[in-house]
C-alpha cells in the first residue's frame, strides 16, 4: 500500500457503525476513491462512479473465492469467466424480461390476496408482508411441493428475525432444506428445479452443483426482495406526501422501490479481489488485494445524486440507475422478477390503503452486508379508497416492449 494512500483505522463491524453507517460513508467519500481499512486489510470503495467501474471490470476485479470484511461478502455465483457464465446460463432464460413478464397476472393476484389478508386489522408488518410475497413467488417458481412451503416459511421467518444478519439469511435455510427434501420426483415440470435437474442430465451441470445453484437463486429471490420491499413500505409510511403518488398513478410504484433501495441498499457491500494491478482514480491497487464495494455509500454519493442524495424523492431523475441490484456480469439475475414483485405489491397496497403511517419503531438487523428491518409495524387506513377511480398504470421502461 503506497504511503500516500488514504487509510482508516475504523472498525466497520462496530455496532455504532452498523446502526448508522451513512456518516462513515460520507467521510470515506471525502477521503478519496479508495480508502485502506487497516483493521480489515481491505480497500473500501465508497463512490458511485468507482463502484460502478469496479463492477464493470470483471477481468480486473474477480469474484471467485471472494471475501471482504468476512467470508460472507459476495454474490450468488461467486465465480468468474466461463464457470460463472456456465452456471448463470442454466436459468437465464427463465429470468429474462420476457419470461418474467408472463408472471404479471400471477404476481398481481398473489399481491392482492396478501394485502387483503394483512390489512383488515388496520395495521400490518411490512417485513411479514414482503416476506410472504417473496417466499410464495420463489417457492412457486422453484416448483416445490405444497407440503414443503410452511416449514420453509417458518424457517425463513426465524432467519430474518435474528438480531445480527452476518450473511444472506435465506441461504443456509434453503441449502439445508433443498438438500434434504428435493428430488426429481418431487418437483413440478417446467419449474426452476426441473430446469436445473434437466441441465444435470444433459451434462451442463454436475450433480453436486444442482442444490447450491438452486439455493443461490432462491436466496437472491428472497433476501434483497424482502428487505427492499419492506424498506419501501417504511419509507412511504414516513413520507405520506409521497404515498399519494403511487395511489394516483400506479406507474409510480416502481419509482418508489428504486428510490428506497437507492437510499437504503439491501446489500450494503460486495467483496472483490484485484486480479491485476490497476489504478483507481489515482490510487494504485495491487494484484491479490481485496476491495469492499460500499454499495450503500454509492447510493448516496452527491456527485451522482446531487445535494439531496440523503432525501427520499419518488421524482428523482435516474433513481433506477442505483447499484443496489448490482451491475456488470455479476448483476442480479433476478432483478426483473424483483421489480415485478415490487410493482405488484405496492400497487395492491395503493389500491387498498388510503394512508400508511409508522406504528412503532421498526426493528433493524445489524449487519455490514445486509441492511433492513426484521419487523416494521405500519398503521393503515382503507376508508373511502377501494372504489375510488384511479389512473391506469402506464408502461414503465421495464414493462414496455422487449
Amino acid at each position: 500500500m503506497p504511503a500516500s494512500a488514504p487509510t482508516s483505522s475504523l472498525d466497520f463491524l462496530d455496532g455504532r457503525v452498523l446502526e448508522d453507517p451513512y456518516p462513515v460513508y460520507e467521510a470515506m467519500r471525502r477521503m478519496g476513491p479508495a480508502v485502506y481499512l487497516e483493521r480489515h486489510g481491505v480497500w473500501a470503495i465508497p463512490g458511485y462512479g468507482e463502484v460502478r467501474s469496479v463492477l464493470g471490470a470483471s477481468g480486473v476485479f474477480g469474484a471467485e473465492g471472494q471475501r471482504a470484511l468476512t467470508p460472507l461478502a459476495g454474490t450468488i455465483l461467486p465465480f468468474d469467466g466461463e464457470q460463472h457464465a456456465r452456471l448463470r446460463r442454466v436459468l437465464a432464460h427463465r429470468l429474462a424480461p420476457r419470461a418474467v413478464a408472463r408472471l404479471q397476472g400471477q404476481l398481481e393476484e398473489s399481491a392482492r390476496r396478501l394485502v387483503a389478508e394483512h390489512t383488515p386489522s388496520g395495521g400490518l408488518d411490512a417485513v411479514v408482508l414482503a416476506r410472504e410475497m417473496a417466499t410464495s413467488t420463489v417457492m412457486n417458481l422453484m416448483g416445490l411441493p405444497d407440503s414443503t412451503r410452511v416449514p420453509v416459511l417458518n424457517a425463513l421467518t426465524a432467519a430474518f428475525t435474528v438480531p445480527d444478519l452476518l450473511g444472506p439469511p435465506a441461504a443456509g435455510v434453503m441449502i439445508e432444506f433443498l438438500a434434504k427434501a428435493v428430488s426429481r420426483s418431487r418437483v413440478q415440470g417446467g419449474s426452476w428445479m426441473d430446469t436445473i435437474f434437466q441441465a444435470v442430465d444433459a451434462g451442463k451441470l454436475d450433480e453436486h452443483e444442482a442444490i447450491p445453484l438452486a439455493a443461490a437463486y432462491a436466496t437472491a429471490g428472497i433476501d434483497a426482495t424482502v428487505l427492499g420491499l419492506a424498506g419501501t413500505i417504511v419509507q412511504l409510511a414516513h413520507h405520506p406526501e409521497q404515498w399519494s403518488q403511487p395511489r394516483e398513478d400506479r406507474a409510480r410504484a416502481e419509482a418508489a422501490f428504486h428510490e428506497a433501495v437507492r437510499l437504503h441498499a439491501p446489500i450494503q457491500g460486495l467483496g472483490r479481489f484485484v486480479m491485476e494491478a490497476v489504478d483507481l482514480d489515482g490510487v494504485r491497487l495491487q494484484a491479490g488485494e481485496r476491495v469492499w464495494l460500499l454499495i450503500g455509500s454509492a447510493g448516496r454519493d452527491p456527485r451522482r445524486w446531487g445535494l439531496t442524495a440523503d432525501v427520499y424523492n419518488l421524482r428523482r431523475p435516474g433513481a433506477d440507475k442505483h447499484l443496489s441490484l448490482g451491475a456488470g456480469t455479476h448483476g442480479c439475475p433476478g432483478s426483473h422478477l424483483t421489480l415485478m414483485q415490487a410493482r405488484a405489491l405496492l400497487r395492491a397496497l395503493a389500491d387498498g390503503c388510503t394512508t400508511l403511517a409508522p406504528a412503532g419503531t421498526p426493528a433493524r438487523a445489524q449487519s455490514h452486508i445486509l441492511r433492513g428491518f426484521t419487523a416494521a409495524p405500519i398503521a393503515i387506513s382503507t376508508v373511502g379508497w377501494r372504489n375510488r377511480p384511479r389512473r391506469p398504470a402506464l408502461a414503465s421502461p421495464s414493462e414496455g416492449p422487449r
